[in-house]
This record gives C-alpha cells, structure tokens and sequence, in this order.
C-alpha cells in the first residue's frame, strides 16, 4: 500500500472514531488518579518531562493511548498503566483532560526571535515548514485532521519529541501523523528545535 493510500486510510479510521466514539469526563474525572502524579490533578504536569494533557483535543488523546496500548508508541513509564485500561476508560479520560483548562508557560526571551520564525514560517533555505500550517498560530491543532494542540507545552517535553522525530522514530508504517512529523523535523537543527520548543510554551490557549 502506498504512503498515499496509508495516510487516506488512517484519516478515514480517525474521522470514524471522531464520529462515533464519545467519553464521559465526570467518570474519567474520577478515573484519572491513576495518571495525577505524573500528569497533575487536572492534566497540568508540574514537571516538565511529563506532557501537559489539559485542554488537549479529546480525539488526540485517545488516539494516542491506544497508540502506546498497542506497542506501535514507546513509552516506558506507561507500560504498568495502559493494560489495565479499557476502551471505555480511555474515552473518559481523554473527555476529562481535554475540559480542562491549560495552564500558561513562559517562553526565554532569548529564543523568542529564532521560535517564533521557525513556528510560523519554517525555514525556506532547510526545507522546515512553518509549524502553524498544522498546529495553528495559538498553537490551538486541528482535531479533524488529528493534529494536537501545542500551546503552552513544556519545552522540555516538545524539545525531546522533536529530537525522537528528526532521529526516525514513529509509530508504525501506517501511521501517516508521525511520519508527517518526521518529515518537518528532519532538517530542524538543534538551536531551532530549542527555540521553538520555548516559544510553544509561552504561547497561550484560550478555551472560553
């Protein structure tokens, strides 16, 4: 099967869970102890290894559990966690966490310039697209397309995803998102994936 054909059929297979699948975040409110001390109370990690999940499209979230349920994303930390998890326990959740509301970061001054130009026109000379063409200018994604909302994400947690995608990692053949990721990260340099890692967090997401 071509890339081509991969990426139409993992889209169709995303739409469908968007129209049919559905959580319930009163029972995934009393569910997500299990993911508070990593993740925080109300999906606002404290520390910044652990990623944000607050506000976090409900769809994304969903979608990225079962992906590290399955084996297809390596996550160490979360191999005691996901088997104990059904289908249903992962829609409550992912319908709590993306209630909530995103805490604001801070992005360092210095680096503002350099990430704010690799976010929102790439690099031309390097072939890095401009990161908003997908994760949009507040940093708000798209969840029809399965892109995840970036906004206010520590810098620690998107510098160490950034580095794993220009490296060659993804999340199986089929997955076109990730290989889509591997693409816009492959000529990034390292001052650029640190700048612009830091300019992601200091940008805010208004949910009102």
């Amino acid at each position: 099967m071509s890339f081509l054909l991969r990426a139409i059929a993992s889209s169709l297979v995303l739409f469908s869970l968007q129209a049919f699948a559905g959580g319930d975040a009163t029972a995934g409110q009393a569910k997500s102890a299990i993911c508070a001390a990593c993740h925080g109370v109300d999906g606002n990690s404290a520390v910044p290894n652990w990623p944000k999940l607050a506000a976090q499209h409900e769809k994304y979230l969903v979608r990225q559990v079962a992906l590290i349920k399955s084996g297809a994303r390596q996550v160490p930390e979360m191999l005691g966690i996901v088997p104990g998890l059904s289908d249903q326990d992962i829609e409550d959740l992912a319908a709590y966490y993306s209630a909530q509301e995103a805490t604001a970061g801070v992005a360092d001054e210095s680096k503002v310039v350099l990430g704010q130009r690799v976010y929102r026109a790439g690099n031309a000379e390097s072939g890095v697209p401009a990161c908003m063409s997908c994760h949009g200018p507040a940093g708000e994604g798209n969840p029809l397309a399965g892109y995840p909302a970036l906004a206010g994400q520590h810098s620690v947690y998107t510098s160490k995803m950034l580095n794993g995608f220009r490296a060659g990692e993804n999340y199986g053949e089929d997955d076109a998102p990730s290989h889509i990721m591997n693409g816009s990260a492959s000529e990034l340099s390292n001052e650029e994936i640190e700048a612009v890692a830091s300019y992601i967090q200091g940008l805010y997401l208004d949910t009102e």
